[in-house]
């Protein structure tokens, strides 16, 4: 009986696997585990790791301010969005659901351009209104989007507001904008899933609540999991490799028959968004699954639904241009060879389409 042919993921949006460095560190720390608080010499020693990997991931990332170890980008967010010093909330309208859900009931909607990008005046018109905690993603997780957050910051430090960035699909692959909260997920650049960070830029921005983190984040570390995101940060495989990424997105773009969702839009090269004509999205998922490819539907948190993206409703893409559209998403083991099989795939899949 022959081999089945191997899998090839194309779905490193959703989750990237595990770098062999993160599980090696994390290895080491689950043999030496103590909890980094307790005050004994294992302890202590647990806290000396715990320190030196929040200097590695604030070295790599650029940044020269406070870390906060959370539990993954969902509740970094949490806290910023609810504990955040200013009284108004804004987000943008192609946020992951994780934004409005942090941001509460009260939070209101910045509207996007067609290319996915945030209506600069609707903005500047927000701002109006008061201070307020503004969530603007750096890049989209469904288009790859980039949104162009220099220009967002400005506009929201002038106003006496605060910028809360999502960067889940940009830290350790994109520089980080000039926010003064950025949350950060391990599992999107070759870490663990489970946890994450919380970069503030003041801490007198946030209110504290007591506990770990300089009370701002109560529970025992995930110390293995952190020295795993500290690892991953530090092989900078995702950073050396957009590139090639940029390339490979290229080459597989021009060999796809398919409508580029924000085709003339500043975007990741790690992610794109393609509808396949002929062919809903929730079929070609399917075929391609059972052809041996991994790939979804926007965000992994709502691909399951299957419900229409709000993200490309936001955008006014047509909605049966929306439901036809697939994500396809690329981390550093992505190969020329994979790009050129789904290229192919998808090729016959949608002559098979055409001629049914």
């Amino acid at each position: 009986m022959a081999a089945a042919a191997p899998r090839i993921y194309l779905d490193h949006a959703a989750t990237t696997p595990l770098l062999p460095q993160a599980r090696a560190a994390m290895g080491e720390a689950l043999g030496e585990w103590a909890n980094p608080s307790s005050p004994h010499a294992d302890g202590r020693r647990a806290k000396g790791q715990l320190e030196r990997a929040r200097t590695t991931i604030a070295e790599v990332l650029g940044w020269r301010h406070d870390v906060i170890f959370t539990s993954g980008a969902s509740e970094a967010l949490a806290i910023a969005g609810a504990r955040a010093r200013v009284a108004g909330r804004w987000h943008g309208a192609t946020e992951h659901d994780a934004v409005p859900a942090a941001m509460g009931a009260q939070s209101r909607v910045l509207p996007v351009r067609a290319d996915g990008l945030i209506d600069l005046a609707a903005l500047d018109a927000a701002l109006a209104e008061g201070p307020a905690l503004v969530a603007i993603q750096q890049v989209n997780n469904e288009t790859g989007v980039l949104q162009t957050l220099d220009t967002i910051a400005d506009r929201v430090r002038a106003a006496g507001s605060l910028l809360l960035a999502d960067c889940a699909q940009g830290a350790g692959k994109l520089p980080l904008p000039d926010a003064d909260f950025i949350a950060v997920s391990a599992h999107k650049l070759g870490g663990p899933p489970g946890v994450g960070a919380l970069l503030v830029k003041d801490l007198s921005a946030l209110a504290a609540t007591g506990g770990q983190e300089k009370g701002y984040r109560r529970g025992t570390h995930n110390l293995p999991a952190i020295l795993g995101l500290a690892a991953a940060l530090e092989t900078r495989a995702f950073a050396e490799a957009m590139p090639r990424l940029a390339e490979l997105r290229a080459r597989l773009e021009a060999a796809l028959p398919a409508s580029v969702i924000a085709a003339g839009s500043p975007r990741s090269p790690a992610i794109g968004a393609y509808a396949v004509p002929g062919v809903s999205a929730a079929a070609l998922l399917v075929q391609l699954d059972l052809a041996g490819f991994a790939v979804s539907a926007g965000s992994a948190c709502s691909s399951g639904s299957m419900k229409r993206s709000h993200v490309l409703t936001a955008m006014h893409v047509a909605p049966d241009l929306a439901d036809r559209t697939i994500r396809i998403s690329f981390g550093p083991s992505t190969t020329l060879e994979e790009v050129d099989a789904i290229a192919a795939a998808i090729t016959r899949l949608a002559e098979r389409a055409r001629a049914a």
